[in-house]
């Protein structure tokens, strides 16, 4: 299969090694002749905090891109609820499972319990329970890891939550999308456009953010869907143009020679429920 389709705004960056799909995707019935159902769930970055209208949220500018690439209607739902943690969205997909069946779940998930105090093995065993009710519901599903920010006060516990969300999708054989890899790389090529990236509190992501985001995120679904070809720009849904990135960069999120994650009192960054 060819590669995935690159996002047509040069202002978006290109880093690869941000996608890991652990596994095949099973195509769904309804990508060949009629209109996806997503479910995106997550707390704040899913809700679209630091966007500066509703449709600036990811959710909305991945149905554009969506139907951009593919020509056709993507019904994209957004259940994003500012300031949950895991334990509380997990019982909301279950319960949006035991009522619905989208042929994706795109679950956002893990900075609030990083900067907040959740345990990190209840965090896993929360996130495998989520994964194993998607997997036995038969829905694929794409993980959204935690935003890279420059004020992660305690980085080790932060990367930590990042690190169990990559091993439960190699154990699950379930994609990851890296939000924190590609936005940490961004931010060591050029501060200028990680900024760009953030809203204004420096925390959540901006309209500019979630743009492309959003056009990742439609490139690797029309991708492993069988469907490829540019994402075209969406002028209702794209903010200013920003610097234009080009060398691919990748991030190594495995510990140092005896290191290993600590749980640690709260940062004294955004509080728990931020995101």
């Amino acid at each position: 299969m060819a590669a995935p389709a690159e996002a047509s705004d040069p202002s978006c960056p290109t880093i690869k090694s941000i996608f890991s799909t652990n596994g095949a995707w099973q195509k769904p019935e309804a990508a060949g002749s009629s209109p996806i159902s997503i479910l995106a769930i997550g707390s704040s970055s899913t809700a679209g905090v630091g966007a500066s209208a509703p449709n600036f949220a990811y959710p909305a500018q991945l149905r554009l891109h969506l139907a951009a690439l593919w020509g056709m209607a993507a019904d994209v739902v957004n259940a994003g609820i500012g300031g949950e943690t895991v334990s509380t969205t997990v019982e909301r997909l279950e319960a949006a499972l035991r009522t619905g069946r989208p042929d994706l779940v795109i679950w956002q998930v893990g900075t609030n319990d990083a900067v907040g105090r959740e345990d990190e093995d209840h965090f896993r065993n929360l996130v495998q329970g989520g994964i194993s009710a998607v997997r036995d519901a038969g829905i694929d599903l794409v993980l959204l890891d935690p935003q890279f920010f420059p004020t992660i006060r305690n980085p080790q516990r932060y990367e930590g939550f990042v690190r169990t969300i990559a091993e439960l999708g190699v154990k699950n054989n379930v994609p990851v999308f890296s939000r924190y890899a590609l936005m940490k790389a961004l931010g060591e090529r050029s501060p200028d456009e990680l900024r760009a990236q953030l809203a204004k509190d420096g925390f959540h992501m901006s309209d500019h953010g979630y743009d492309c985001l959003a056009r990742s995120l439609a490139a690797e679904i029309a991708h492993h869907w069988g469907r490829t070809g540019p994402v075209a720009a969406q002028p209702e849904a794209t903010p200013k143009s920003a610097a234009v990135l080009g060398k691919p960069l990748s991030v190594n999120l495995q510990p140092s020679p005896g290191a290993s994650p600590q749980n640690a009192p709260p940062p004294a960054g955004p509080k728990a429920g931020a995101t």
